[in-house]
């Protein structure tokens, strides 16, 4: 696995990825970023898309997760870690990911973070400090190597 990780790879914990889909303000937001950019990559185990089923279908119904789950599958690139990993720590880790989004502050204390760093190095935010640093522009130019031609997708496709 390479020293640094790779700046257009983003992890969303289960929390915001249900929050994505059941309530949208910053979580939406986050992950229209993500869903905007062809360069940008989503990473997920098994076990973060499981998580977030069984959030949706507890907040929501069943059959609403369920068809949540597949369109996170097609999007998503898919990592492998432990089952007894933190599902979204594991995916950041083991997917080489800069970012990770969460709502849970335990993950974003000053605490974690120094347990985290000398194992991962991940930025970790809420979403919406994610959409108030995330400047398309720069990180385009950093990560492609040229001028930023704008956005590839559609985030509602």
């Amino acid at each position: 696995m390479p020293d640094r990780p790779n700046p257009a790879r983003v992890v969303a914990d289960a929390d915001v990825l249900a929050a994505d889909l059941l309530v949208g303000e910053a979580a939406r937001d986050a992950l229209d970023h993500v869903r905007r950019h062809s360069w940008l990559e989503l990473v997920a185990s098994d076990e973060l898309l499981t998580a977030t089923e069984s959030l949706v279908a507890a907040l929501a119904d069943a059959d609403l997760a369920r068809a949540h789950r597949d369109r996170l599958e097609r999007e998503r690139v898919r990592v492998e870690h432990p089952p007894e990993d933190h599902p979204a720590l594991a995916s950041a880790y083991r997917g080489n990911a800069a970012h990770l989004l969460s709502f849970d502050e335990r993950l974003g204390s000053a605490k974690a973070g120094m347990t985290l760093q000398p194992r991962v190095s991940v930025s970790v935010r809420s979403p919406d400090a994610f959409v108030t640093v995330f400047d398309a522009e720069s990180l385009y130019e950093a990560v492609e190597g040229r001028a930023y031609p704008g956005p590839d997708r559609d985030p509602r496709e």
